[in-house]
Formats: structure tokens, C-alpha cells, sequence
């Protein structure tokens, strides 16, 4: 008994440690609006619209990809290859 609810504890201190699709698509809208270097008003149009678009399983691949690819500037050869084997395993 002791060990069941052991585990159960553990469960329930790492349920908020994943992210939701919602806290995913800000994580990747504002890479991307860091990407673009937007700022002022623009930035607050670009992220209406980013975290308002439908996107499916394969346009979440490409926003992550695009995220992935804007955090790894300035990594090259063996370095970059590990970033983004990581990166895009989140």
C-alpha cells in the first residue's frame, strides 16, 4: 500500500511538469515572433494570430521544426545534429 501510494504521489508532482498543446503553442508562437524580431504592435497582431490558426499534426511538426531550427542559430556539425535531435523530441 505504502508503494502504490508512492507512486501515485509521483504522478501527481510530475502532472504539471507536461505541457499542454495550448502552453506548447505559445512556447513555439513566441520563437517564432523572436525569430522574426517583432516588436510593439506588430508582435501583439503576429501572436493573435499565431495562437488563433488551427493547426493539425503535421503543421505542429512544422511550427516545432521552424522553432527548433530559430533556437539552434548558431550551432554547427555534431552540436547542432544533438540540439535538434532533442528539440524536436519535446
Amino acid at each position: 500500500m505504502k508503494a502504490f501510494l508512492l507512486s501515485l504521489s509521483l504522478c501527481v508532482l510530475a502532472a504539471p511538469a507536461l505541457a499542454t498543446p495550448q502552453q506548447e503553442k505559445m512556447k513555439t508562437c513566441n520563437a517564432d515572433a523572436k525569430a522574426k524580431e517583432l516588436k510593439g504592435d506588430e508582435r501583439k497582431a503576429f501572436m493573435k494570430e499565431c495562437l488563433s490558426a488551427k493547426t493539425d499534426g503535421r503543421a505542429a511538426q512544422q511550427e516545432k521544426m521552424k522553432t527548433c531550427n530559430a533556437d539552434a542559430k548558431g550551432k554547427t556539425g555534431d552540436e547542432r545534429k544533438a540540439f535538434m535531435k532533442e528539440c524536436l523530441a519535446k
